[in-house]
């Protein structure tokens, strides 16, 4: 954030791509908040623990937007007061985390043989991965959509305000169900919730397709959300269960690798389809929606296979 206003002060485009850079590394880290979360829990409370970890995403949805209405003009530069508000926030997290109490696990003598299972032997067990498939598609497929959704809103002719309502909605109902969706894991099983998630996110892109007014948009994106929560938190859960403590560090970091590659090519595959109908904006929505199906094939039908998998057995 300091780059980045340091950036915005002298006018130096290369100083604040370099802030963004830097602010993706801390994202990546923030990403693993999720399973910082279960190392200490239990295995009946770890969905729980995921669960509310996510559910902090609505507070940021809510404050996020305000902070930058409160600091935009704030000064003469614009954004600059964000970018210090930023820094702020990010010195009183510090503390919060300096007073976080989490035992480390017990470190192996020197010269102790690496215990835990390779990247290649992790990926090769079912669980783990249909774990990251269910989660790499839901988060995806999410991405790929609410990406062309103000594009899409604007260009069937209505305002950017009515843009920027249904993507709040859609952000409320990403985070909103965290609050309940672990209890709901524990008590239905994850690989059902799992698959609720891809059958809303299904039926997100049926509604889309079936027309372009206003409430199309707002349904379909409400169900993209909740969607996606099913699908990313149930994935999450499921690959916190498979892999020992000595293992967690590896298949996290190669589950997080997976799932924002795929984040970060369905973000540049949704431009693409909606840019390649032309100026016909209706025609790339209808396309970035029909895409999702192969991939909820993909999913769905790995996630069959593994319930099934031990009665083939």
């Amino acid at each position: 954030a300091a780059i980045g206003a340091l950036g915005l002060l002298n006018g130096s485009f290369a100083l604040f791509v370099i802030g963004a850079l830097f602010t993706g590394v801390y994202m990546s880290a923030q990403g693993f908040y999720r399973f910082a979360a279960t190392d200490t829990a239990s295995d009946g409370y770890k969905p729980k623990a995921i669960s509310y970890v996510m559910a902090g995403g609505l507070l940021s949805a809510v404050i996020g937007p305000q902070l930058v209405k409160v600091t935009a003009e704030s000064m003469v530069v614009p954004f600059l007061g964000t970018y210090f508000g930023v820094i702020v926030l990010n010195l009183v997290g510090m503390w919060l985390f300096a007073f976080l109490d989490i035992p480390r696990p017990v470190a192996a003598p020197r010269g102790t043989p690496r215990e835990g299972r390779s990247r290649l032997q992790l990926l090769r067990e079912p669980v783990i991965a249909v774990a990251i498939i269910c989660a790499t598609v839901s988060y995806a497929l999410m991405n790929l959509v609410m990406t062309s959704t103000p594009l899409a809103v604007v260009g069937c002719g209505f305002q950017t305000s009515h843009a920027a309502d249904i993507v709040s909605a859609h952000v409320l109902a990403m985070y909103a169900p965290s609050f309940f969706t672990g209890h709901l894991i524990a008590r239905f099983g994850v690989e059902k919730i799992i698959a609720a998630g891809l059958v809303i996110l299904a039926g997100s892109g049926a509604v889309a397709l079936s027309g372009v007014e206003l409430e199309h948009f707002f349904i379909a994106l409400i169900l993209l959300g909740i969607g996606w929560n099913f699908g990313f938190i149930g994935g999450t859960t499921m690959l916190a269960r498979s892999h020992t403590q000595a293992e967690r560090g590896t298949i996290q970091g190669v589950n997080d690798a997976i799932v924002f590659g795929g984040v970060t090519l369905a973000s540049i595959s949704s431009g693409q389809l909606m840019n390649c109908s032309g100026s016909n904006v209706e025609t790339g929505w209808q396309l970035v929606n029909v895409a999702m199906l192969p991939f909820l094939v993909l999913a769905g039908g790995a996630l069959i296979w593994l319930a099934l998998r031990p009665r083939a057995a």
